[in-house]
């Protein structure tokens, strides 16, 4: 299994390549079942999640072609990817696929608004919380779903199509907003969702639909318009470039000093997060190329976060906010108010001499003056970078284990940091 191996206490110095999204180019992968046409996605990230819901939707007779890279295209250029369900072979998503990655479930939407049925096995647990899929069970039985749950599978039929209706989230879920995007752009008639997800991925689904003929407006506010369509054709579209890898290498370059040009990223994707970050003492501009961020030698200053839905701060970069303010000169309060659980980077942040204590859903950081080098585990795919993150300021060496997490959200993370400035390897165990 392999291993990244930091030698902390450089500064990084030059410029990063954002990749696209991966928590829009799952949704968007999964669109392409709702149409016998080609859909093509630019900008695809290459991450272990993207090719494992390939794989996926290779099983439900998705059709797929990936264009090798050109001559002189760098190795991490996104990637493009044609995809086409000409014919849905099979409306199944059995357990051992959907176990391997939660958002396969959003499968059951498009199965069920093209096909009048699907058969999905419900995900299980979590690392970072129960993350229950009952408000998106509850928007398919809006819009006219026969919904049964047998065997640990969800059983949705709606033999005669799905039907528009209105639909009022009690709390803001991205995965339920997707899901019923998915189903009601092939809905009979309008379907009206309040409290909806606000989130840009949520945004940039909208787009991509449009683009295939679906009627969408109010996509981003607290209100989206569906009109059913009959059918959707193909579509181009980039994938919008990725917040949360934004944020965590401006978070980087914030624990460690220096300056670096985040290519392509952003910033109103994730302004509430810079604005806290500028508030530590980075200095933060916005040109055309993208994200310069900036730290001379002052201090980190504390900062207190809440996370929150879009437009506030992100839950998947509080992790990593939460290794910058083991430096800060003094404390912090971060209270996580997404998800249960998502505070198992604390004991493994410690092991790097972090002075972190839990109080409910709040983490109490008392900045350090150094942190030093160890061997540290990682818990899940935030929690893995914000140990890197820490890392990169420590003295001496740290290796961090169980880099597949890593893997899984962030493309050629120690060749983007390396390139920097970063001591950063890896370290591949033999066998």
């Amino acid at each position: 299994m392999d291993r990244i191996r930091i030698v902390g206490g450089h500064q990084l110095n030059g410029s990063i390549q954002i990749s696209g999204a991966k928590n829009a180019a799952l949704p968007l992968m999964i669109a392409s079942l709702l149409t016998d046409e080609a859909l093509t996605l630019e900008n695809l990230p290459r991450l272990a999640d993207v090719s494992m819901l390939v794989r996926i939707l290779g099983n439900h007779g998705v059709d797929y072609s990936i264009n090798g890279k050109r001559p002189g295209e760098a190795a991490i250029a996104g990637q493009t990817v044609h995809l086409r369900a000409e014919r849905v072979v099979d409306t199944t998503a059995p357990y051992d696929l959907v176990s391997k990655m939660r958002a396969s479930f959003w499968v059951v939407a498009p199965l069920l608004a093209r096909m009048g049925e699907a058969r999905v096995s419900l995900p299980g647990g979590c690392a970072i919380g129960t993350r229950p899929v009952d408000l998106l069970l509850m928007a398919l039985e809006r819009l006219g779903a026969d919904i049964e749950i047998e065997n640990g599978y969800v059983i949705a039929k709606a033999p005669h199509g799905l039907k528009g209706a209105e639909i009022e989230f009690p709390k803001v879920t991205v995965g339920g907003t997707h899901t019923a995007l998915m189903a009601a752009v092939l809905a009979h008639g309008k379907t009206v969702l309040i409290n909806p997800a606000r989130e840009p991925e949520v945004v940039d689904l909208a787009e991509c639909l449009i683009k295939m003929g679906a009627k969408i407006k109010g996509a981003g506010t607290s209100v989206i318009e569906i009109d059913g369509v009959a059918k959707l054709g193909g579509a181009r579209h980039a994938v919008l470039p990725d917040r949360i890898e934004t944020g965590t290498y401006a978070m980087a370059v914030a624990m460690t000093g220096g300056d670096v040009m985040l290519q392509g990223a952003r910033p109103e994707l994730l302004q509430g997060a810079l604005d806290s970050l500028v508030q530590a003492g980075a200095k933060v501009s916005a040109t055309n190329e993208g994200l310069r961020i900036q730290r001379n030698g002052a201090g980190i200053s504390p900062v207190d976060i809440t996370t929150e839905p879009f437009p506030g701060f992100p839950t998947d970069l509080q992790a990593q906010f939460m290794a910058l303010m083991t430096r800060a000169g003094g404390s912090s309060r971060i209270r996580e108010t997404i998800f249960e659980n998502r505070f198992m980077h604390v004991s493994e942040l410690s092991r790097l001499g972090a002075r972190i204590r839990l109080e409910g859903d709040a983490a109490i950081v008392d900045g350090v003056d150094k942190l030093n080098g160890a061997q540290v585990m990682a818990t899940d795919l935030r929690a893995s970078v914000s140990l890197v993150i820490a890392a990169l300021a420590a003295e001496g060496e740290t290796t961090v284990s169980r880099v597949y997490h890593l893997d899984r959200g962030f493309e050629h993370l120690e060749h983007k940091l390396g390139q920097c400035g970063a001591h950063i390897e890896r370290l591949s165990n033999p066998g």
